[in-house]
């Protein structure tokens, strides 16, 4: 017997014995409906019905009958369909929101999950563990900046890159995201100079103890009597920056490179995007609007922890700054490039000078002699502008 004609025939005999009650004055209308957890109106229509038809008139009209609200078997076919030519490895959750931009599709996650696993396209998922409680947000955005990169085979065909995030604590709003080659210096200027020239600064920066973060000393305790060149470009600007000492405690970071392995390789996969640039313009016009909409939550308190910052030239520190004494033919030698200073207003040359190299993320170079720039030169060292 199926589980509905069973459960009818309880609620038969249930109306038959309050019925009866009702039938002989040990019970009023609305006693009655109240029992049957029915309305008085209910009860009246149960009741005529049951005077002119019998037990048959009180059966559910529904049973046998498909819902009004069931799914086209047209459509339901397309659904599984759909994930297994074009969505395949998806999340359902990631799939249903497919089905309804994309495809106009108008019922809900529950149906689409329930149908892809009873037609065996997608499994259950585990058990979750035991409960964990995360750390609570911090209350304003720009109090807290998480920074971190992820290797991982971003594009379909193409090696392995790194993914480098910058995410808010607050909202866990992705400020900046970008592909390159390798993490490191240059990639977290970048990064750090998006998201300063956007917002404004932020009071901490939570990254993990990589070698372009910190220097670190055997037992791998920062060193922070030796900062890197992120560590000097940080203490210039004021904001705080906090290393953590295991995953663990990146764990928003982590989840957030979770998801992004999940979704942002597929939806790069869809578009059909193999290349670094059009993947980046891709990451920042499309997917990051996309992705914040659906992950980014509001902040518990009002207002913001970021400081505006008019006026001041971010490329000018965050970039690697090294000092080099000028030569005898008034070049300065940094690595294998060979700059040689200009005529200048200053001196008639800095022979035995000690100058500072500023290197920037897009590689081209700058000397300065105290604040004063003597020079501009492209990556290869050949000079652009004198000062």
């Amino acid at each position: 017997m199926r589980r509905t004609e069973a459960l009818a025939g309880v609620r038969m005999a249930m109306f038959l014995n309050i019925l009866h009650r009702w039938e002989s004055a040990e019970l009023n209308q609305e006693e009655a409906a109240e029992l049957l957890g029915v309305t008085e109106r209910t009860f009246r229509r149960w009741t005529r019905r049951y005077e002119e038809e019998g037990e048959a008139g009180l059966v559910d009209r529904r049973l046998g009958k498909a819902s009004g609200k069931r799914v086209p078997v047209d459509r339901a076919e397309e659904v599984a369909r759909l994930y297994r030519e074009r969505y395949q490895g998806f999340t359902v959750k990631h799939f249903h929101e497919h089905l309804v931009k994309d495809h106009g599709f108008g019922w809900g996650y529950t149906w689409t999950k329930l149908h892809l696993q009873w037609m065996g396209v997608v499994g259950k998922a585990p058990r979750k563990g035991a409960h964990r409680r995360k750390r609570e947000r911090r209350p304003l955005p720009g109090m807290m900046l998480h920074q971190d990169g992820s290797r991982h085979a971003w594009l379909s065909g193409a090696p392995a890159l790194d993914l480098i995030v910058t995410l808010d604590d607050a909202t866990g709003e992705i400020y900046s995201a970008f592909l390159v080659e390798e993490e490191g210096t240059a990639s977290t200027f970048r990064a750090l100079k998006e998201v300063f020239g956007a917002h404004g600064l932020p009071m901490s920066l939570y990254t993990d103890r990589g070698a372009h973060y910190f220097c670190t000393t055997k037992a791998g305790e920062i060193d922070r009597g030796q900062p890197t060149q992120v560590g000097r470009a940080l203490a210039r600007l004021g904001v705080e920056h906090i290393g953590a000492y295991s995953p663990q405690a990146r764990g928003r970071s982590e989840r957030a490179f979770l998801t992004l392995q999940d979704r942002l390789v597929k939806e790069l996969a869809l578009a059909g995007i193999k290349e670094i640039e059009a993947a980046n313009a891709f990451i920042r016009e499309v997917y990051l609007p996309m992705h914040n909409a659906r992950f980014a939550v509001r902040p518990t308190g009002e207002g913001s922890g970021f400081t505006p910052i008019p006026g001041v030239d971010l490329d000018e520190i965050l970039c690697v700054q090294e000092e080099r004494q000028v030569g005898n033919d008034n070049c300065v030698s940094y690595r294998r490039l060979k700059l040689q200073i200009p005529e200048s207003p200053m001196r008639p040359h800095f022979v035995r000078a000690r100058v500072r190299v500023h290197v920037y993320p897009d590689g081209s170079h700058a000397l300065f002699h105290g604040p004063r720039c003597i020079g501009r030169y492209d990556k290869e060292g050949r000079l652009k502008d004198a000062a």
